[in-house]
């Protein structure tokens, strides 16, 4: 019953979250850019950017793109898998994020799908208010209880990342899902991109008094494959989201979860700013190691986290207000840096 109970407050928590700060923060229009491949005609991913194309053993044309699955610690992550290229890319997408799918082959170890398996989706149609009404066949219903969250942020995450859709409305053979039969998740309004993600709450922070802010950490597998985990915390009330994101970045994850942080304690932000088209970073040297370098998980971090809480798409970093800034992968940061394309590459094209 507490485990319920639970899982019904923190899909409510977005909702909570919009009534109290006035604005959605986490839906605000940035998408990930989600790769159409070339020729993609006219479905929902025809105004996607084009994707990385390659051609694996077989022949088949195939496209780098993001599905969303669990990790061996239980977080939805997204990661960048070559798909097959077809017309309906956010369809596809989806197809392969069902268990014992196609997609099980590249996936790392300790990943898993959270479709259940044997599931079919029916269709997937967008309409002009950027919702999708995706169908799903009657075996969607077989999942776990305990992943029943997981399963409805992942949907939700995986097609929010595609610029023509905002919100998602879940069907099973044609009929509209007005609550998951087994948590009691209610579904009587659309998913959105305002539920979060790894849902948590910061110990001195209230529902009804909280602001979301989606934090990138880091995570890595038994075969040392290192990848960002999305985490949706509720802080105190605030509105400049931005120098929250940073400060939360600083702050780190929560000790108990097992993620590793990607700023050090010692950082200091000096001040962020926001422009046209960007918002400028001033970090002090701290930021820096004895090499004189900026981590590269860290620049990574913090480029992901801004761009997924604010309308911004570019960042620039500086340090000390210099802006010739050096990663430890030898990446040059001196100009603003758009968000990745591909978070969490699982195969290199």
């Amino acid at each position: 019953m507490k485990h319920q109970h639970w899982i019904r407050s923190a899909a409510l928590a977005g909702v909570i979250v919009l009534l109290t700060t006035g604005c959605s923060i986490l839906g605000s229009g940035k998408k990930s850019d989600i790769d159409a491949p070339p020729g993609a005609s006219t479905d929902v991913d025809a105004k996607t950017t084009s994707a990385a194309v390659t051609v694996d053993m077989s022949g088949d044309i195939t496209s780098q793109m993001t599905v969303y699955v669990k990790d061996a610690k239980g977080f939805v992550t997204p990661l960048s898998l070559a798909l097959p290229k077809t017309v309906s890319v956010a369809k596809t997408t989806l197809e392969y994020m069902v268990d014992g799918g196609p997609e099980t082959s590249q996936l790392p170890s300790g990943f898993q799908a959270l479709l259940p398996k044997g599931t079919k989706v029916i269709s997937l149609n967008v309409k002009s208010d950027k919702s999708a009404i995706v169908d799903f066949s009657k075996e969607f219903l077989n999942y776990d209880v305990k992943d029943e969250r997981k399963l409805l942020e992942a949907i939700t995450w995986n097609l929010t990342n595609f610029q023509t859709i905002d919100k998602v409305q879940l069907r099973v053979d044609g009929k509209d899902l007005k609550e998951m039969p087994k948590g009691k998740t209610p579904l009587d309004a659309p998913l959105a991109r305002t539920m979060g993600i790894n849902l948590e709450k910061s110990e001195d922070t209230e529902f009804g008094q909280a602001t979301p802010v989606t934090l990138y950490f880091l995570n890595q597998n038994d075969q040392n494959y290192k990848y960002y985990v999305p985490v949706t915390r509720l802080i105190k009330r605030t509105d400049d989201v931005a120098k929250a994101v940073v400060e939360q970045l600083i702050k780190g994850p929560d000790q108990k979860k097992g993620l590793g942080a990607v700023l050090n304690a010692t950082t200091e932000l000096k001040s962020i700013k926001p422009g046209e088209g960007l918002i400028t970073v001033d970090f002090s040297n701290k930021l820096l190691g004895t090499d004189q370098k900026a981590s590269a998980d860290a620049l990574q971090s913090v480029i992901l986290s801004l761009t997924e809480n604010t309308t911004f798409k570019q960042v620039q970093i500086k340090v000390d207000g210099a802006v010739k800034i050096t990663s430890t992968d030898n990446q040059n940061y001196s100009k603003p840096v758009l968000r990745p394309t591909h978070i969490n590459p699982a195969i290199k094209l």
